[in-house]
């Protein structure tokens, strides 16, 4: 089972906006009508009940969101970028490596943003002013952001296997599923849960194999008291109950032992479905074992299905497949889960502090300086720094934001150089 997985996602960059003026014959003064580009793509993790573990992402680790499309002449935008939508298993826990952001996907239809697409750039009609009718200049769209995610599944089991020790759970699990839990002719073979996956035609369910539950056990005797919790979750259990024990008990007295256990530890695993699997049916009469099963539905009414199952030969494995399938439904996803527009994922988003929007001025040299900070590196990001007009509007831009004002009082003077993103540029304010 895999149950740890480290994945890249990167979000749809913006689309450019458009540099376009509008040229028909007879229309005079037809000025700029260069459309936006469109925004990127979103990356988002939704709870499937479907899927039961991170298999998938064993063959597939990096995931990209479509980006926007570009703006047009005649006013007309780009296309956002389709959001990417990446299903996972409830009981996954996600780590933003970035940031240390961490979300918890347990219920179907739960969603989470996990990198937003980039803003689109604007076109050169929304520059347009009464001091500047010609703007010859247009916004680039900006990248999404991508992140690496650790994704750990905490699996929410759908069936619990219980029982005494040594009633053959541990083989039933080997026999349902791809599990290889420790099997021995000993009692308390079992020390942990082990899980499996069973795979069926079109889903996938959890079973978990507690370790065996003695008398006592919600008080804190043997080892099975310990991991009573973990079936607090499951939607279902089976009771295993050998059918030869091996110390000649009553499988009677055995039955209403563990169910007791179960009851005195939470009285709500006494109302969960139950499905009473009578093992070991390959070391007693075919005949006593079909009476058996008879005496047992007639015991628990038709409320609790009776399988007969035997481990070694398969007997009853097949038939108590079939059951769990149809006893254990796929959990409905909560209402607008797969409607939810973005700004109903506000409370997932993971919105960047205020700090990362401030900026530091620095002199790297007698006449060279740098000034960096998140913010200010994607607005020059946006222009074409060899376009004068797309210059004077971000030194304009620098200006109103108080960039020069920081420069002029660290001795910044017109030529000097300044370096912002790397990029290294003459900033003149008096023009």
């Amino acid at each position: 089972m895999q149950d740890r997985a480290r994945i890249h996602v990167e979000a749809g960059a913006g689309g450019n906006g458009c540099l376009s003026f509008r040229r028909e014959a007879h229309v005079p003064r037809g000025g700029p009508d260069g459309g936006d580009g469109g925004r990127g793509g979103d990356v988002i993790l939704v709870c499937d009940d479907s899927l039961r573990d991170l298999e998938r992402f064993r063959r597939r680790a990096h995931f990209k969101a479509r980006r926007g499309g570009h703006g047009r002449g005649a006013l007309r935008h780009g296309a956002e970028g389709a959001r990417l939508e990446i299903p996972v298993p409830p009981g996954t826990q996600v780590l933003v490596e970035d940031d240390g952001t961490r979300h918890d996907l347990v219920s179907a239809g739960q969603r989470v943003l996990v990198a937003r697409g980039g803003p689109g750039g604007r076109g050169n009609k929304r520059f347009a002013g009464p001091t500047h009718q010609t703007p010859r200049f247009a916004e680039r769209g900006l990248p999404g952001e991508e992140h690496w995610l650790t994704l750990r599944l905490k699996l929410l089991a759908d069936v619990g296997l219980v029982g005494l020790p040594n009633a053959g759970k541990s083989s039933l699990l080997s026999r349902l599923t791809r599990a290889r839990p420790k099997v021995a002719d000993h009692p308390f073979t079992t020390l942990q849960p082990v899980l499996g996956t069973l795979e069926l035609d079109d889903r996938q369910l959890v079973v978990a194999d507690i370790p065996g539950l003695i008398e006592g056990a919600s008080a804190g005797a043997g080892l099975g008291h310990e991991f009573l919790a973990h079936v607090e979750r499951t939607r279902l259990l089976v009771h295993v109950l050998d059918l030869a024990p091996l110390d000649g008990s009553d499988p009677v007295a055995n039955h209403a032992g563990i169910e007791r256990e179960l009851s005195l530890h939470d009285p709500q695993l006494a109302a969960l479905p139950r499905i009473l699997a009578l093992s070991k049916v390959d070391l007693v009469a075919p005949g006593a074992a079909e009476y058996a099963r008879e005496e047992w539905r007639n015991r628990l009414g038709g409320a609790v299905a009776v399988v007969l199952t035997s481990s070694v030969t398969g007997q009853g494995v097949g038939e108590l497949g079939v059951e769990l399938a149809r006893r254990v439904p796929l959990l409905a996803a909560e209402a607008g889960g797969t409607a939810q527009a973005p700004s109903d994922l506000a409370e997932h988003r993971v919105f960047r502090p205020a700090a990362d929007r401030a900026y530091r001025v620095e002199r790297t040299g007698t006449r060279s300086y740098r000034v960096s900070g998140h913010g200010i590196e994607r607005l020059v990001a946006r222009y074409d720094l060899d376009n004068e007009d797309a210059l004077a509007h971000l030194e304009r831009r620098l200006r109103g934001i108080g960039v020069i004002g920081a420069l002029e009082a660290e001795g910044f003077e017109a030529g000097d150089d300044v370096e912002i993103a790397g990029v290294a540029f003459d900033l003149d304010p008096n023009l």
